[in-house]
């Protein structure tokens, strides 16, 4: 007996031990594949060249400039200088290239190490912020290690880690209020209207700050907010509360808002001090010459320019109807049928070290992880039917993610969108994916039996991260072999 004891006192500690470092390991793999040559290659890919320039004149002058035409060539030879006076315009909040610029600043602009470290550190504490709340939602150290696990090495996420676009930087915000919601559920009191709710305004705060990186983080305000709402209404239903629609809607849509919209809106127009501030910003001088009336004239000009400014954006935007050749239409999106190619470049045999008689070729395609993408196509749809059915709060609140992060684009099918905007709700595909799992374990019969099959699952999908991984990260193979990565016509 007493060695029965002494064995599961071992074990026990032993599973204390692993949960306490398993994530961190976790969290190391994600840094690994986000950090290892990160500056490869070192030359803007895709819209870095937009996002990394503007960076860097919005952190030395307050706003985004012009920069010479052609420059590109200039700016990755070290020449970071060449920014000319006038201002650019650009259709995106300022927040993500603050951040982006803080790298820059930090690590010396004129190397692509710096262009990415920002959104390579958010990237990885994605990975860290997943273990955090799939542990919350799913109860599970071991299936939040799963999810932390599955996030660390899908291809689409690491290529937008490595990467200097804002869509990495919107997701990590996302995925932030997203936990603070959760710890504001945790702790809600539907018996009366609570106004003490930092958590709330926490998730507020950080949906502003997803909104100011891109627009499209207003859809996650939107579904969180309405979330509050519903959810709080319906607990007073279950309660048996008198009037339980009136008082849910009212107080709970009150709280909501106050707390939520006004500090969100706040922390937006915070991240455009150096625009307003600084009054050198593309039609930061506006209002001066279009003087208002009635009562607009009694906001501050530099407020009603920048609302003007935000029109002319948002005229660009609804008319963006310029063909890509890598645009992809959003009802593909869940099954990545049209990944983005971020860079390529190939040479010919004998060409700087090429020994192949193919050529060779340096890839960089913001392609997920099939093993991984549509398994968690395939659990979004079970987790739909089984919220209808068993109405499981857990899938409800993940479905909730993609409600906010997916949902909103199937409007805009004739516009130019992109594969890659979906890094935005692939942390709730994993979540969905995760607790499919866990579902499958809990309500099988043979447990290990369930077990051995989710192990072989997850080598599975780490033997798929091993094969594409270098057509994520720019590793120079002969042409063949990235011929062979190309499963469908539509990923070249």
């Amino acid at each position: 007996m007493i060695a029965l004891l002494e064995r599961l006192n071992g074990s026990l500690k032993a599973r204390q031990i692993f949960d306490r470092y398993a994530p961190w390991a976790v969290i190391a793999l994600a840094a690994f594949l986000r950090l290892w040559n990160l500056g490869y290659p070192a030359k803007l890919v895709f819209d870095e060249t937009y996002y990394v320039k503007d960076a860097w004149t919005l952190w030395n002058t307050g706003s985004e400039k012009n920069w010479p035409a052609d420059y590109n060539a200039n700016f990755e030879g070290g020449n970071v200088w060449g920014y000319l006076t006038d201002p650019a315009f650009v259709v995106h909040p300022p927040l993500g290239k603050w951040i982006i610029g803080l790298g820059m600043w930090a690590f010396g602009a004129d190397n692509s190490f710096s262009w990415r470290i920002s959104t390579a550190l958010l990237g990885i504490a994605s990975v860290g912020l997943v273990i955090v709340v799939a542990r919350m939602l799913l109860k599970s150290p071991a299936y939040a290690l799963i999810a932390g696990f599955l996030l660390a090495i899908d291809g689409h996420a690491i290529v937008l880690s490595r990467t200097a676009l804002l869509d990495n930087i919107l997701a990590f915000f996302a995925l932030l209020a997203f936990y603070f919601l959760l710890r504001d559920q945790q702790n809600r009191d539907i018996a009366r209207v609570v106004w003490a709710r930092p958590w709330l305004i926490a998730a507020g705060a950080t949906l502003g700050a997803a909104s100011a990186v891109k627009w499209s983080g207003l859809y996650f305000l939107a579904a969180f907010g309405l979330y509050v709402v519903i959810s709080e209404t319906l607990a007073r239903r279950r309660a048996g509360q008198e009037n339980w629609a009136f008082a849910g809607f009212i107080d709970s849509g009150l709280v909501a808002f106050v707390l939520m919209v006004p500090v969100a809106i706040a922390t937006y127009v915070a991240t455009w001090s150096g625009w307003l501030i600084g009054g050198t910003g593309y039609d930061a001088k506006w209002a001066e010459s279009n003087p208002a009336t009635g009562i607009w004239a009694l906001v501050p000009t530099n407020l009603q320019s920048l609302w003007h400014y935000h029109q002319e954006a948002y005229g660009f935007h609804v008319n963006l109807h310029t063909p890509h050749s890598y645009q992809s239409n959003p009802l593909t999106w869940l099954l990545a049928t049209r990944p983005t190619s971020f860079f390529y470049e190939g040479l010919s045999e004998g060409q700087d070290g090429c020994a192949s008689s193919s050529g060779c070729s340096s890839a960089i395609t913001a392609l997920g992880n099939p093993f991984i993408w549509l398994p968690a196509t395939a659990a979004l749809l079970f987790l739909l039917i089984w919220f209808v059915r068993q109405r499981d709060r857990v899938a409800g609140l993940i479905l909730l993610g993609i409600a906010g992060g997916y949902l909103p684009w199937l409007a805009f099918t004739s516009r130019t969108v992109f594969q890659f905007y979906s890094i935005a709700f692939l942390p709730w595909m994993i979540l969905a994916l995760a607790y499919v799992l866990k579902i499958y374990r809990d309500l099988s019969t043979n447990k290990r039996q369930a077990k051995a099959i989710t192990l072989g699952y997850l080598l599975l999908v780490f033997g798929a991260t091993l094969f594409f991984l270098p057509i994520w990260i720019g590793t120079w193979v002969p042409f063949w072999y990235w011929q062979v990565h190309m499963w469908l016509p539509s990923w070249i």
